[in-house]
């Protein structure tokens, strides 16, 4: 067991953690700031509270070491207290962070973004990815003058706001009227989206969607997205919240080829440190601001949107993407790990159970019952054999910190982990080897 405390692996327990969750939920609703941090999203009792972390390697308050996956929910893609960044944000905090007048960091940081992005004409920062396509989904009703937003069906989230919460199970608090005005389209099925086009002549301002997730555009859908929105009149809005960096440099539009009029950029963008963007087509981008004769559009205006800091490390982080070939090392640390899983669970007879899926940069796995349907039972035994293990990974997203030994020590605990799953499949019946309660999904209607 990779700890610093060692127990054997049937007494593993978090009684720090969870003194620490009960705090947490004191003070806090849900105790966590994100609702995939909850701790109801890992098996019960076992959802460590965090230290800190270093590289790809974090300690939790009861002192246990993990290799950590899915780092800041895909956020620190370079690995935790990146020097490269550190030095840049350390920098910027001694000459103040923020001022009653733009910060010539605020021009670096733009010029930084749209070098790397070239498919993007200006670019506005904010704190959070939900600003920025809530301000995309608001540009694209100004000029467009049509009211109804098209979101992808297949991708899970895009906004706290209510344009798209209300799509969701928890949809409370959101009038119906609100939620009416978004329909949704199917990934993949460009038949499907222009009838839906053709359904709503005139009044649909945008199409928003993730470019690529766990499977790849099929060929020629994002161009064909591309042609229906010009036919159509709507604004082509990719929130590359996700794909941006781990693509390639420049977000999947830059792999793929084809322009967006708007598009939204974050996670990865500050290595942890808040930081979002939301670029494009400068006679859009404009009419946020005062050199236009439309009416004006409140783009985005946020009071921490340009601290320093942050900007910094979001110019740190490009330059370190760019210079070392940070995206490359992705795919090859995702290949690496993805063939060794797919290897060690076909190994204990459970190829067809545990499943990994995505992007090499950006891998998912899948839990299937005995039937081969998705199960949470069967994912809170996974979960809690690898936290075991010393592996912290509600993802297999990879960070460019980690090293060969922490992939074949990862494959080590998947397999051991493995092993578990085949007894649970052999007695039809996870339960035993669950510990307590399943974990749960993020969007349900009741707590």
């Amino acid at each position: 067991m990779n700890t610093e405390h060692s127990a054997p692996p049937e007494e593993f327990a978090l009684p720090r953690s969870r003194r620490a969750n009960e705090r947490l939920h004191a003070m806090i609703p849900g105790g966590a700031h994100t609702y995939a941090k909850g701790d109801d999203q890992y098996p019960e009792h076992l959802a460590p509270v965090i230290s800190y972390g270093r590289g790809a390697h974090v300690w939790d308050v009861d002192g246990n070491r993990y290799i950590e996956y899915g780092s800041g929910l895909r956020s620190v893609s370079l690995g935790h207290a990146h020097p490269r960044v550190l030095e840049a944000v350390r920098r910027e905090i001694g000459r103040g962070g923020n001022f009653v007048r733009p910060s010539i960091v605020e021009a670096e940081a733009a010029e930084r973004f749209l070098a790397t992005v070239p498919t993007a004409e200006m670019v506005k920062f904010a704190k959070n990815g939900s600003d920025a396509t809530t301000a995309a989904v608001r540009l694209a009703r100004a000029v467009t003058g049509r009211p109804r937003v098209a979101v992808c069906a297949d991708h899970p989230f895009f906004s706290v706001d209510d344009w798209f919460i209300g799509t969701t199970p928890m949809s409370a608090g959101i009038p119906a009227a609100t939620t009416d005005l978004t329909l949704a389209f199917p990934y993949g099925d460009l038949a499907a989206t222009e009838e839906l086009l053709t359904r709503h002549p005139g009044d649909v301002a945008c199409l928003i969607l993730e470019p690529a997730t766990h499977t790849e555009p099929p060929p020629g859908y994002l161009a064909g997205l591309r042609e229906l929105a010009d036919r159509h009149g709507c604004v082509l809005i990719f929130d590359e919240m996700i794909t941006g960096l781990r693509w390639s440099e420049a977000g999947a539009q830059g792999l793929y080829g084809v322009v967006p009029d708007l598009s939204t950029f974050g996670k990865a963008l500050g290595n942890g440190f808040a930081v979002s963007a939301l670029a494009g087509r400068r006679d859009l981008m404009e009419r946020g601001g005062l050199r236009h004769s439309h009416e004006r559009v409140f783009l985005l205006s946020t009071t921490h949107g340009a601290e320093t800091h942050s900007l910094a490390a979001a110019m740190a982080v490009q330059a370190t993407y760019v210079e070392e070939g940070v995206t490359a090392r992705l795919h090859a640390l995702g290949e690496r790990l993805a063939a060794g899983v797919r290897e060690a669970a076909a190994a204990m007879g459970v190829g067809e159970h545990v499943l990994v899926r995505g992007r090499a940069s950006n891998l998912v796995f899948a839990t299937l019952d005995e039937h081969g349907r998705p199960s949470q039972p069967y994912r809170t035994l996974f979960l809690r054999r690898l936290l075991m293990g010393g592996v912290l990974a509600p993802s297999f997203v990879v960070s460019s910190a980690l090293d060969d030994a922490d992939i074949d020590r990862t494959v080590a605990v998947v397999a051991q982990a493995c092993a578990v799953y085949r007894k649970a499949l052999d007695a039809g019946d996870p339960t035993p080897w669950l510990g307590g309660r399943p974990v749960k999904p993020v969007f349900r209607r009741t707590a």
